[in-house]
């Protein structure tokens, strides 16, 4: 079978429609997937403070909800099982350990310090609050 020779390539006008559909598809798609992507974890929201001590020491973290509900190791934890925790982890560890409490700013202050006794049970001597930043002076607190 031949072919012609002359055939050439049709090269009409440009149809911008079906680009822009494709374009406004891709909009939507990608605003859409930031609004069902859930992010884990629990929120806590930490307390506004400025000038907060650090430290050099190894850390452990617990972490408190609004509702009194600690975390240890990212897994929700009842005092008992906090106390056996902190333990375990004193015990594995040749340095002294400092517990670093994120405790959320609704959070009762009974729960800042049964989590206090708790660590002092374990063995653990230095507590320090984990805060945000105080906002530079002149500027608006974040909501």
């Amino acid at each position: 079978m031949r072919f012609p020779h002359n055939a050439k390539i049709f090269r009409g006008h440009f149809e911008a429609a079906p680009y822009a559909s494709v374009f406004f598809l891709f909009i939507i798609f990608l605003l859409a997937q930031s609004s069902m992507v859930v992010v884990p974890g629990v929120p806590i929201e930490l307390p506004v403070a400025a000038d907060v001590p650090g430290t050099d020491k190894p850390i452990v973290v617990v972490a408190v909800d609004e509702n009194g509900t600690f975390y240890f190791e990212n897994q929700m934890c009842t005092e008992a099982r906090l106390r056996e925790r902190l333990r375990a982890a004193v015990q594995g560890s040749p340095e002294p350990l400092t517990l670093v409490a994120r405790v959320h700013r609704k959070a009762s202050a009974e729960v800042f310090t049964l989590l206090a006794v708790i660590a002092r049970d374990a063995g653990i001597r230095e507590l320090i609050p984990e805060v945000r930043l105080a906002p530079a002076v002149g500027t608006h607190p974040p909501p």
